[in-house]
């Protein structure tokens, strides 16, 4: 059963996104006119005008509503590995290979999304960052972080972004299928250590993973915790 707050706008509003998502997925940007999307939605322009503003708000929404529906799933299986006991490298690794999958899939939206400061407004987008984030944060609680969180996820991310471009930059039978798992290979290998039972962590590595858990305590007052975390940061900042 609808729900009963969904209007007939909301309706309009819903099936012209769907049209205008199926028409950039399957015919690439140049498809999605204002005129081909009313054709095919079933509505007259002045109302993709009136809901969206011009066709930019219209590719912003149909960018939103892919990346949102995308983020959802991503979502559930950081629930599922955060309930779980699962090597929290490999859950990234396998974050990361479902992200370059998205975007080698979705050529048109990544690259729209990829504009600094479509991404930067796209709430699906951060949310994407958050999820990110989840499951480096796994890493740091593991002992295995030896850069600070936010630098491991500005990594990651730089690296996952500039991958899928590459790749989409370079002709089909000239790409190497490899080259995105390399990359991940030496992203790894600059922001994780090994596994603490089989080496020694390091002062930063041991400060990242306290401070992955300072939140967690509740032995301190909030002006210690907060000078305990000042701390932490600094001793785990770049040199």
């Amino acid at each position: 059963m609808a729900d009963a707050r969904t209007t007939p706008r909301d309706g309009t509003r819903s099936r012209i996104v769907g049209v205008a998502a199926n028409l950039l997925q399957e015919r690439g940007r140049s498809a999605v006119t204002t005129r081909g999307v009313a054709d095919a939605a079933g509505v007259q322009a002045p109302t993709i005008y009136r809901l969206f503003g011009d066709k930019e708000g219209l590719l912003d929404a149909v960018a939103e509503h892919v990346m949102a529906t995308y983020v959802t799933s991503k979502a559930v299986a950081v629930d599922f590995e955060m309930a779980g006991d699962g090597d929290p490298v490999d859950d990234l690794r396998a974050g990361w290979r479902a992200q370059i999958d998205f975007g080698l899939a979705n050529p048109t939206l990544f690259a729209l999304l990829s504009d600094p400061l479509r991404g930067r407004e796209s709430p699906a987008a951060r949310q994407g960052l958050s999820i990110l984030a989840a499951r480096v944060h796994r890493v740091a609680r593991a002992g295995r972080l030896s850069v600070s969180e936010k630098r491991a996820v500005d990594i990651v991310h730089a690296a996952g972004t500039g991958a899928v471009l590459t790749i989409l930059a370079t002709p089909p039978a000239d790409r190497d299928p490899g080259l995105a798992d390399d990359l991940f290979d030496a992203v790894i290998r600059h922001i994780v250590v090994d596994t603490p039972a089989r080496s020694e962590p390091s002062v930063v590595t041991s400060a990242i993973e306290l401070r992955s858990t300072a939140d967690d305590s509740d032995a301190l007052t909030a002006s210690e915790r907060a000078l305990l975390i000042e701390w932490l940061d600094r001793i785990s900042a770049p040199r």
